[in-house]
């Protein structure tokens, strides 16, 4: 009887199980809890968009590759404390989606992506009202909005979720007014030279408040302020490119001299 081939999912396993063998597995991997590895998964996650962006499908592969192994690492820690194990992970979020696509494993009728997305939203107000139910108390609208979100991202989704409930201005308008409001807020308590703290809060809310009119303009704020970073960060390059070729560097020059050619490289985009 020829020898059992593994599937890739099950050597992966086996690898990940080796890694943590306490006899003969990695120090580095043996001594990682969920808390230590959480951050490489939220670095991972943004090397996975990256690899996205940049249209590099091997790139991508391989850092899909990166983004399954935090998940397998996860199943394993949690499996050697007699909790779930990956069959367990994926066996869930096989009956999650089944669940939430009646439509396509069930017996409800087709539905147009408009439906799809109430019926879609419906049933995750329905697990967040079981999980709730579960733990004791009542369920709020913003359950399950995660606090390791960036917090442009969080902020955004916390006010989706409460414009849903109503809680919301019905056009552009006073919008606009809360920005220019914060904003004067923080100019009076810079000009009072108050507490950083309070500086800090009044900073907060204006930035809050963009990123409500960045929803109300449909512009996702997360993008938006990635996008202007990365602007930045070709024209200043831009600034240290020209400097340099005259033998300087930027700090020996002149805030004239830099908006000067931050000027020209804006005309040049």
């Amino acid at each position: 009887m020829p020898p059992k081939k593994y599937s890739p999912i099950e050597q992966l396993l086996d690898v990940m199980s080796q890694l943590r063998d306490p006899e003969v597995g990695c120090p580095w991997d043996i001594e990682q809890t969920p808390e230590t590895i959480a951050p490489y998964t939220i670095e991972e996650a943004y090397e996975v968009a990256d690899a996205i962006a940049s249209g590099d499908m091997d790139q991508l592969k391989d850092e899909l590759g990166d983004l399954l192994f935090q998940v397998i690492f996860y199943s394993q820690m949690s499996r050697e404390k007699g909790g779930f194990d990956f069959d367990d992970v994926a066996e869930g979020i096989t009956t999650k989606m089944r669940n939430r696509h009646p439509h396509v494993f069930g017996s409800a009728r087709k539905r147009s992506p408009q439906e799809q997305n109430i019926a879609w939203e419906t049933q995750k107000a329905e697990e967040r009202e079981a999980k709730a139910k579960k733990a004791g108390h009542l369920a709020s609208a913003l359950d399950g909005v995660a606090h390791a979100f960036p917090s442009l991202m969080r902020a955004q989704k916390i006010q989706k979720r409460a414009a849903k409930q109503g809680f919301d201005w019905p056009d552009l308008g006073p919008v606009i007014a809360k920005v220019r409001e914060e904003l004067q807020e923080l100019e009076i308590e810079i000009e009072a030279s108050s507490p950083t703290q309070r500086i800090a809060d009044e900073l907060g809310d204006l930035f809050f408040a963009s990123v409500n009119l960045a929803r109300h303009l449909d512009v996702d704020a997360e993008t938006a302020l990635k996008k202007a970073t990365e602007k930045f960060e070709r024209r200043f390059r831009y600034i240290e490119n020209d400097v340099r070729s005259t033998g300087r560097e930027p700090k020996e020059t002149g805030l004239e001299e830099m908006e000067r050619l931050w000027s020209k490289a804006k005309a040049q985009e």
